[in-house]
């Protein structure tokens, strides 16, 4: 019998540190990077920094449900980013950088909504949450060169002082 799957699709700020994150997760079997909720279509990178497009970085996960849930993926975003910074994370700047969970399913809006208000009544944050909630729209892949970056650039210095640090953080490998 074939493997049932299912796909996650979440905006965190760089494409590149969300996806080092999940790709980390078990139950993930991958995790790509590109560009949702925008108006242009298969937008370049260039044009998605240019702020024009409306799309976010995001990543597209497809996972197994027997083995991951889609909750614990919401608990995962919520922690790998601020969901607190609007249009932003950290240094990374403009509406291409927000923070969004654009869902695929009406189980998977409602899992978001009651994942959203869990953690605004945890106090855990003391700024506004800003993230959005949304329906997925077209997901279009990001150039090659963008896909599994931590894996390909563990040295390269972003990697060593954005994506680091928040592997780190979350207690994953390095």
């Amino acid at each position: 019998m074939p493997q049932q799957t299912e796909f996650a699709t979440f905006a965190g700020g760089c494409f590149w540190c969300t996806e080092a994150v999940f790709e980390q997760i078990p139950g993930v079997l991958n995790v790509e990077s590109g560009y949702i909720g925008g108006e242009t279509e298969n937008p370049t990178y260039e044009q998605v920094c240019s702020g024009n497009t409306g799309h976010a970085e995001a990543i597209e996960i497809e996972y197994d449900p027997q083995k991951t849930s889609y909750e614990k993926l919401l608990d995962v975003f919520w922690h790998a980013h601020d969901p607190t910074q609007l249009n932003r994370q950290g240094n990374d700047v403009g509406t291409q950088y927000r923070s969004a969970i654009f869902y695929h399913t009406t189980a998977q809006r409602k899992a978001a909504e009651a994942s959203l208000e869990k953690l605004r009544a945890s106090g855990e944050y003391t700024d506004p949450i800003v993230t959005e909630i949304l329906p997925a729209t077209p997901f279009y892949k990001a150039e090659e060169h963008h896909q599994d970056y931590y894996v390909n650039n563990k040295n390269q210095g972003y990697c060593q002082f954005v994506i680091r640090p928040k592997l780190k953080k979350l207690g994953l490998a390095q």
